[in-house]
């Protein structure tokens, strides 16, 4: 044999190496999480925290895909089709009265992000032997009214923990993009565990990861007192700085609402393909994770209120080229526009709305908006799930609906009487 010529390599050396590649994947893969875990900043331990109620959150809807939350057909009697977007607001009507004192006072924004987290852990270990049972509708409506507890308790954890005002969006939008990441990496062991194991195993999971969100909590700092006085609050929580975006931010969740069910019922009812179904629901949530990359990246100079009316335009013209160039391709960058129109105006309000609620009205401010935007939601949905519109003449519809609203905007301030007072909004 040549010296020169190396050999084989030997089998130790080999074995020894598949270990260290395996430690060094794991390492890259898991090294955000790790930053997060040892970082010294407090939204990055309330970060870890939202990805574990994303994940459960993700895993329950996994169980519940088969179940008759999620099997209405075309055809489904008005009624029907009422009650089930009626169950979208009902955790919020639950939640929301319960939520306003504790969070006005600001001191128990941890303890509900505990509570949130510990009862859905609770409830899910409670729901899985019971899944094929009746138990399974009062366990997936606490499950929802908790998963809605977190919602809003996260805008109050957001302003106690961001490094500054300015920062806001910023924030918003990485909770955004992590929580996105977390549904994603447990979507694979999700199914897995759904085709071994059935829905049962999920939620048996899902408990894990909700528990695992109520043990972080333990690590989160108590959370800054509220901000001061800074603005004044009208009943039930209205702030009329917000009046004007909010209009905005609540027809962009309506034509959300109103895209997603249009998906639903009107591809089932033409001849388009199954699979587009898929790609184009995909496109809305790639769509909103662009949305929350890009928003943090706008200049600082731009206002808020700016990207809630560019975002009603981009979303109008994109509907409108879609309707034109009616193909599968032009249709999936609409979605995506206006997934990441939705998201731009969500994250634009949210960072107002953190800014401008006061010190000891933050529960009536938060729990107020994200009711109305929800319920903005529900009546975009309705529309597609009862009238007869088929996929196309729909998409022209939320075009004009989307170019309306946001040249309404635009022209406000012109078509207003010289000494008018604005127009009263939410």
């Amino acid at each position: 044999m040549d010296a020169g010529r190396p050999g084989p390599p030997r089998p130790d050396v080999e074995q020894e190496t598949r270990p260290s590649r395996v430690r060094a994947a794991w390492g890259w893969a898991t090294a955000p999480l790790a930053g997060m875990w040892e970082s010294d900043h407090p939204l990055d331990a309330y970060a870890l925290v939202h990805m574990a109620s994303a994940a459960g959150d993700a895993l329950v809807a996994l169980a519940l895909a088969d179940s008759v939350f999620f099997s209405l057909k075309p055809g489904t009697a008005r009624t029907h089709v009422a009650l089930y977007l009626g169950l979208t607001v009902a955790p919020l009507a639950v939640a929301g009265p319960a939520l306003v004192p504790l969070l006005d006072r600001g001191g128990f924004r941890r303890l509900i992000s505990f509570v949130s987290a510990a009862g859905r852990a609770a409830m899910a270990v409670y729901a899985a032997p019971h899944f094929h049972t009746l138990v399974l509708f009062p366990a997936a409506f606490a499950l929802l009214v908790l998963s809605k507890v977190h919602a809003i308790t996260k805008n109050g954890l957001t302003v106690a923990y961001a490094a500054s005002e300015e920062g806001l969006m910023r924030a918003n939008a990485r909770l955004g993009r992590l929580a996105v990441v977390a549904g994603l990496v447990v979507v694979g062991p999700g199914v897995a565990f759904l085709k071994l194991g059935g829905a049962q195993s999920v939620l048996y999971v899902a408990s894990v990861a909700y528990a695992a969100g109520a043990l972080l909590n333990l690590r989160l700092p108590q959370p800054r007192p509220a901000p001061s006085e800074r603005g004044e609050v009208q009943r039930r929580g209205r702030l009329p700085s917000l009046a004007i975006p909010a209009i905005g931010t609540a027809g962009l969740r309506g034509a959300i609402g109103f895209l997603i069910i249009l998906l639903a019922f009107a591809l089932r009812r033409g001849h388009e393909a199954t699979y587009w179904f898929g790609l184009l629901a995909a496109s809305i949530a790639a769509g909103g994770y662009l949305g929350d990359l890009v928003a943090p990246r706008l200049p600082r100079r731009v206002r808020e209120e700016v990207v809630v009316v560019g975002a009603l335009l981009a979303g109008g013209a994109g509907a409108l080229l879609s309707f034109i160039e009616f193909s599968l391709p032009s249709l999936m960058v609409f979605a995506a526009l206006a997934g990441a129109s939705g998201e731009f105006g969500k994250l634009a309000f949210q960072s107002l709305m953190q800014r401008a609620a006061p010190g000891g009205a933050q529960g009536r401010v938060f729990v107020r908006y994200e009711v109305a935007f929800q319920v903005a939601w529900v009546i975009g949905a309705f529309l597609p799930a009862i009238l007869p519109l088929s996929f196309r003449p729909g998409v022209l519809i939320l075009g004009l609906f989307y170019l309306v609203l946001g040249m309404w905007f635009v022209l406000r301030p012109l078509l207003q009487r010289p000494g008018r007072k604005s127009t009263p909004g939410p």
